[in-house]
């Protein structure tokens, strides 16, 4: 049987930063810190909303922490979050993104992304990076209403292609999902783009890469 590789979707495959980076001479100088605070309260909103048993979907917490971060650094135009957030909906793949998947395909794995997006922001920016022909699946957590990593939600994996935990290799950018990826079984791919230090010693990942070219040829 054809292995599985089931990716994250922001910060993995889809840039982030590539919203702020389309808008960057007209939210000038701080353009890149209030890109960084509109990410890091993005995850933190979906962390202690599963912690404290309640949900919002993902594209409401993206706006709440896109209103945080324009709060937080006013010399960013209030104005530009329309487009902003129309930016993030059909964020930029990274480039070697769809390489990495088609490369994969081409040897006969299945794949899939496992998200806290919502259906829709999924689909636009599947849409938009152009993948959706190269991936088996696309897996939202809108379905259990709690946000990663909770272990319910890579469950949606095993789930969906009828296969243990072993048969998983799991492609994050986010150290902290590829070690809740590896609690539950996986095979764990740490794509380090920016060259951070290791963290969650008792889950080391299999694999660390550098990029996701890395990944397709060791595949």
């Amino acid at each position: 049987m054809p292995s599985i590789f089931v990716f994250d979707a922001y910060g993995t495959l889809f840039d982030v930063h590539a919203a702020i980076a389309r808008f960057r001479a007209e939210a000038g100088p701080e353009a890149d810190r209030m890109s960084e605070i509109w990410r890091t309260k993005q995850l933190e909103y979906s962390w202690t909303l599963t912690l404290a048993g309640h949900y919002a979907e993902f594209w409401t917490l993206t706006e709440r922490a896109l209103d945080y971060a324009l709060a937080r650094v006013p010399s960013v135009d209030r104005a530009l979050k329309p487009k902003l957030l129309d930016a993030y909906f059909k964020l930029d793949a990274f480039p070697d993104a769809r390489a990495a998947l088609h490369a994969l395909k081409a040897k006969g794995h299945k794949t899939g992304i496992l998200s806290n997006g919502s259906p829709a922001m999924l689909k636009g920016a599947v849409e938009a990076a152009g993948v959706g022909d190269v991936l088996d699946a696309v897996l939202s957590v809108d379905v259990l209403r709690m946000f990663k990593p909770r272990p319910e939600v890579y469950a949606l994996v095993t789930q969906h292609f009828g296969c243990a935990p072993a048969d998983v290799t799991f492609v994050s950018s986010n150290r902290w999902d590829v070690m809740a990826g590896v609690s539950v079984g996986f095979h764990g791919f740490w794509v380090n783009r920016g060259k951070m230090p290791d963290e969650y010693a008792d889950f080391p990942p299999e694999q660390i890469v550098s990029d996701l070219n890395s990944l397709a040829a060791a595949a």
